[in-house]
């Protein structure tokens, strides 16, 4: 697995979506995702959509995967 994949899965499971994927032993992953449809929502339900574009990676192919998700707001309120 590698980080362009994992970048890629998320982008296209959550239209709009950003995402910023780090990671160089191909299991363990650190991702910053900014979306719009992450508004109003909490962080584990903000976790879970992100998880959902991953599938059956998560777990398996994908061994842990550090995320940081913001709005389109928040991310610009953080720099």
């Amino acid at each position: 697995m590698d980080s362009q994949t994992i970048k890629t899965l998320i982008e296209q499971g959550l239209p709009g979506a950003r995402a910023d994927v780090s990671g160089a032993d191909g299991v363990h992953f650190e991702a910053v995702v900014v979306a719009s449809a992450f508004a109003g929502k909490l962080p584990l339900a903000r976790h879970r959509m992100v998880y959902a574009t991953l599938g059956d990676l998560m777990g398996g192919a994908i061994h842990a995967l550090a995320l940081k998700t913001q709005t389109p707001e928040e991310a610009a309120k953080s720099g």
